[in-house]
């Protein structure tokens, strides 16, 4: 793909005959980034679905008056894989099907198969290097708060960084769900179970680490002890006794 290939070309020369595409593509995976220099701090919040994670970084990127990226990593990520958002939103901090990445593989091989759907134009490691990238340039760009897509993997050499890791017991997170969704009790479980372990394989696939290791964060929080809006406030005090923050 043109744009991997420009993101491989820059940072590692790739591919060259000292290393292949897909050698390259498992370089920029596993590398943190070097060392950044920037006075700039960034949040990254990793949440599981229902414990309000997004709302409160929202929260918090509005109250200290920075960036907050979400969405914004989709349509940036887009923009890079020359596709629409729609294709990536089904793909979001998942893995595709074994049957999806074979089609995709053979395809890129030259084997004849039926047309891929437009949201297999690309795999699942060039998805995660190309929304990786995104998440470092936001971060190089100023303050900012960024939900999501094994941030705190990605950033995790970043100075300035604060990795938090948000959930919630299962009644406050099925209720959320059903008032945020429109579903059933039973709709909002089974939505849960879904999430719940394909963010679990995706972090795994990609950093090695379990999902819920509180070990991975700067901070594990139970949202649904304080609820949405004290749980900000709890951060937002953390923050600012954080001296090399510089938050006041």
């Amino acid at each position: 793909m043109k744009i991997l290939n420009t993101i491989l070309v820059n940072k590692y020369g790739c591919p060259s005959v000292k290393h292949s595409t897909n050698q390259c593509i498992k370089l920029y995976l596993n590398d943190g980034g070097n060392k950044m220099e920037q006075t700039n701090f960034v949040i990254t919040i990793s949440r599981q679905l229902g414990c309000g994670g997004a709302s409160i970084g929202k929260q918090i990127a509005n109250n200290l008056n920075i960036f907050f990226a979400d969405r914004e990593i989709i349509s940036k990520a887009a923009k890079q894989l020359a596709t629409l958002e729609e294709n990536l939103e089904s793909r979001e901090e998942k893995m595709l099907s074994f049957w999806h990445s074979f089609k995709k593989t053979t395809q890129t091989h030259g084997v004849y198969m039926a047309p891929v759907s437009p949201i297999l134009e690309f795999t699942d490691d060039e998805l995660f290097a190309v929304e990786s990238d995104v998440i470092r340039r936001i971060a190089s760009e100023g303050p900012a708060v960024l939900i999501g897509r094994c941030g705190f993997h990605v950033l995790r050499q970043y100075p300035n960084h604060i990795s938090i890791f948000m959930h919630a017991d299962r009644e406050f997170r099925n209720n959320r769900i059903q008032q945020s969704y429109n579903l059933s009790h039973d709709e909002a479980e089974k939505m849960i179970e879904r999430s719940d372990k394909e963010r679990s394989a995706y972090c795994r696939t990609y950093t090695g680490k379990e999902w819920t290791d509180a070990r991975n964060y700067d901070i594990s929080m139970d949202t649904s002890k304080l609820g949405i809006d004290k749980t900000v406030e709890f951060i937002l005090n953390y923050l600012r006794i954080t001296p090399a923050l510089g938050i006041k």
